[in-house]
């Protein structure tokens, strides 16, 4: 048996890499995040895979269906949502294939926050406001480390990406007026990329009362910062005709 460890994207089932969809395509067994992930996706699915619904299981169950088909030739889809290397819990699984010999592959995903952004029409990084993205979330049932609470975080000043924090939306604005100005705009996007998708945008002052206003609670992304003003930034250098590359002459 080989493990493939796959991204399904934002929602949107066009999002799915090509190499995702062509492991779905001949899985024999797809356990897949079905609280979150976009059940189109189990459209590609061959006639006879075996599908499990990791939502309704915990991670000994899991492990026990990785365990059943460990020592048959078959191919084994784990789709989580977004891109796996945040916020998934895919390395306490692999962990666990480590020590039990099982061979698995990592495919990468479309995360939620790339389709936010999309939707928004943003670039994260402008020349002349910055050049850094953080991506965190606010405590909860998971704890973040305290140097990373979302005070430090705000000092910087850089785009701030928050995950699974829209619940407490009063609590991350006054966590991040230590660092932002009330009139730092504020944008976010509930279910990127899915037909019901919603896209809230206000500053610092008003945003958390908004988003209380839509009912907005969860599967939602919060993005801050002076790059959502899209103005006073400076042209890039890339395509800037005065600058020389190793493709072309500056003019």
């Amino acid at each position: 048996m080989k493990i493939y460890f796959i991204g399904a994207g934002a929602g949107n089932p066009e999002q799915l890499t090509i190499q995702g969809m062509k492991i779905i395509k001949k899985a024999d067994v797809i356990i897949y995040a079905g609280s979150l992930v976009n059940k189109d996706i189990l459209k590609y699915a061959k006639q006879g895979a075996k599908i499990y619904n990791s939502a309704k299981m915990n991670i000994n169950e899991i492990r026990d269906v990785y365990a059943k088909y460990r020592k048959k030739a078959e191919i084994l889809a784990r789709v989580h949502t977004g891109d796996t290397s945040l916020y998934s819990a895919m390395q306490e699984q692999m962990a666990w294939c480590d020590t039990r010999g099982i061979e698995y592959e990592v495919i990468p995903g479309v995360s939620s926050f790339c389709a936010a952004c999309a939707s928004l029409k943003q670039e994260l990084t402008l020349s002349g406001i910055t050049q850094t993205v953080i991506i965190t979330r606010i405590s909860g049932k998971t704890k973040v480390p305290s140097r990373e609470n979302l005070k430090n975080l705000a000092k910087i000043k850089a785009t701030l990406i928050i995950f699974l924090s829209a619940g407490h939306m009063e609590r991350v604005v006054r966590n991040l007026l230590h660092g932002y100005s009330r009139k730092t705009p504020a944008a976010v996007v509930y279910k990127a990329s899915w037909p019901d998708e919603k896209i809230i945008k206000g500053t610092l002052t008003d945003i958390a009362d908004k988003v209380k206003e839509a009912q907005i609670t969860r599967q939602a992304l919060i993005v801050v910062g002076d790059v959502l003003k899209k103005k006073n930034f400076q042209l890039s250098k890339l395509y800037n005709r005065e600058y020389s590359t190793m493709y072309r002459k500056a003019k």
